[in-house]
């Protein structure tokens, strides 16, 4: 994993990733993140805020 994902923030299926507690759910829900904003067209750098 990308030790800049904590880095990624914004809601994913209705929840926010920076919100969430359980460590396994949020590397998953970064992975969904990353995944959508990439299907978006958007730029890893952007997503990753580099």
């Amino acid at each position: 994993m990308n030790p800049a994902r904590a880095l990624i923030k914004g809601v994913v299926c209705g929840v926010r990733v920076e919100d969430i507690e359980e460590p396994t759910m949020q590397e998953i829900r970064y992975l969904d993140k990353l995944i959508d904003e990439l299907a978006k067209g958007k730029a890893i750098e952007k997503i990753l805020r580099k």
